[in-house]
Formats: C-alpha cells, structure tokens, sequence
C-alpha cells in the first residue's frame, strides 16, 4: 500500500499539482513577496511550521513559496469537520496539500496522527488559532503545536501571514480582484527552552508571529488598529 506521506511517485504528483497549478492560480490573484527564507538554510526535517490563519490562501501561500527541499513532504492539519465531510473536497485537501484531519470539537477520533507523523520524519504546518480569523486579527493560539515540538524535540518554523484577511478574508470563495498584496514573512526555527511548558512555549511562538507579522509595514498598521491580543 503507497503511503502518501512518504512515497516519492504521490510527492511528485502533488509537486505537479502545488507548483504547476495552485500557485500560478495563487499568482494571478494576489501579489506574494516573501520574506526571511534565509532563516531556513539550516533546517532539516522534522519540523512544524505554524502560522497565523485568516483565509483560505494561508495554506497555498505557505506551501507555495516555502523552498521546495521543505515543502516536498509538508503534511498539513485540515479541520476533520470541513475539509473531510465530503469526498471531492478530502480528495482535493489531500491532493493539494497532503492534509491530514484535525478535530476542532474534541472528538479526538483522530487522535495521535499528528505525532506519528513527526516520529516518521514528516514535517507539519499546524494553524495553532484553530481556525481563520473573521476580524484580520491575530486571536490566541491553543498550544497544541508547542506541546507536539516539546514531545517529539522537533523545531517550530513560526510563519507571518499579512494581508490574506484583506484578500480572502473568512466567507468568500475567491481573492478580490485588483491583486491585493499578501506577505508571507517566514522566522527563524524555534526549539522549546529546557522545562517550558506547552503553554509558554506556545506564548512564545505567538509573540514571534506577532513580531513578524508588525515587521511588514501592513502589518504593522493592522497590528496597531485592530490590536492581536
């Protein structure tokens, strides 16, 4: 049986797929520029990547413009409850964007996967607010994340996202037209302090994203207007 997460024929297909179709598409909505991906020369897999969640570009962006040696087999945590309820739209998360189901109700069904994943090698990208702002803003992360780096002693890459409320904000089904700008401001790789809790190394991660996100001059308007606490 093929695993999807390792196997290289299913890494080359979804390659075809992330670069030759959704980020031209990506491309020619909005208008990307990237930001620190030299803090990323050094990392190896397993790792998190987690990132601040305003709208359906988050993912494409992330996957789209993290190097490729990084986002060859990047899983990505999909709520069980939306991108899983019907077939076409698994089948798509899947193909897109090697998800893997998240439950968002504390059914955990699905508990464990994550981890398992990590011990494998696979590398995650994990929206640690749970779900897509509808205010732009930043809302507190649940420390799930920050718990999987501290079991599994994997490093935590925290991703600024600015600008992607303003272009798909929560609700549409398409970026608005004119191009908008989006940043994606990439940081450098985080491992969780000796005896730090789930819960500081999560404020910490939280306060990177924070930094990173007012370090775009958009962002930073947004930072200081509607707040991200």
């Amino acid at each position: 049986m093929v695993d999807r997460f390792s196997s290289k024929g299913v890494a080359a297909v979804r390659f075809v797929a992330q670069r030759g179709f959704l980020k031209p598409v990506v491309r020619s909505t909005v208008k990307v520029s990237v930001h620190g991906q030299d803090h990323l020369t050094h990392l190896r897999p397993p790792f998190i990547v987690v990132a601040n969640h305003a709208s359906h570009l988050d993912a494409p962006l992330i996957l789209g413009w993290l190097p490729r040696k990084h986002s060859r087999y990047l899983a990505a945590g999909a709520a069980a409850d939306y991108f899983f309820d019907v077939w076409w739209r698994k089948a798509l998360t899947t193909l897109f964007f090697s998800a893997f189901a998240v439950e968002r109700n504390g059914e955990r069904k699905r508990g464990g996967t994550s981890r398992k994943l990590l011990e494998r090698g696979v590398p995650l990208l994990i929206f640690p607010e749970g779900g897509r702002t509808k205010s732009g803003a930043i809302r507190p992360f649940k420390k799930g994340a920050a718990a999987l780096a501290i079991a599994t002693e994997v490093p935590c890459v925290p991703v600024a996202l600015v600008g992607t409320a303003t272009a798909m904000p929560s609700g549409v089904s398409w970026p608005k037209r004119g191009r908008p700008p989006v940043d994606v401001v990439f940081g450098a790789p985080m491992l969780p302090q000796p005896d730090e809790t789930p819960a500081e190394f999560s404020a910490r991660l939280a306060d990177e994203i924070h930094r990173l996100h007012a370090s775009v001059p958009s962002g930073a308007l947004v930072h200081v207007q509607k707040g991200t606490r």
